[in-house]
């Protein structure tokens, strides 16, 4: 009987020990996922100070009379600046906060 016991105590370390050497890799894997797509996003933003008129009309609610107020209103040394400044409304600006960075030369 002790025998059987030590045998299942030994089995269900074993399950342990594979079952934590086994997840740990995945989740290195999602993490290197997400800083990937963390990096990517950042190449992907849109800068306030250097951007075209016709690159901030492709942002949500940014159209003509926007993107030529938010280039007479540069430099930005943060991107909430354009709701500060009142170069946009503030429901605009939350459909394009995280679409947008304001770069520093």
């Amino acid at each position: 009987m002790r025998i059987v016991k030590s045998l299942a105590k030994y089995f269900v370390t074993a399950l342990l020990v594979l079952s934590i050497g086994v997840a740990a890799p995945q989740e290195s894997a999602k993490s290197a996922g997400a800083k990937k797509a963390a990096t990517t996003k950042t190449a992907d933003l849109v800068d306030l100070n250097s951007a075209s008129a016709d690159q901030l009309k492709a942002l949500p609610g940014i159209g003509d009379a926007y993107s030529e107020k938010i280039v007479k209103g540069r430099p930005y040394k943060r991107k909430d600046e354009l709701v500060s400044k009142k170069i946009i409304p503030q429901a605009t600006y939350a459909k394009i906060k995280d679409l947008v960075i304001a770069k520093q030369k």
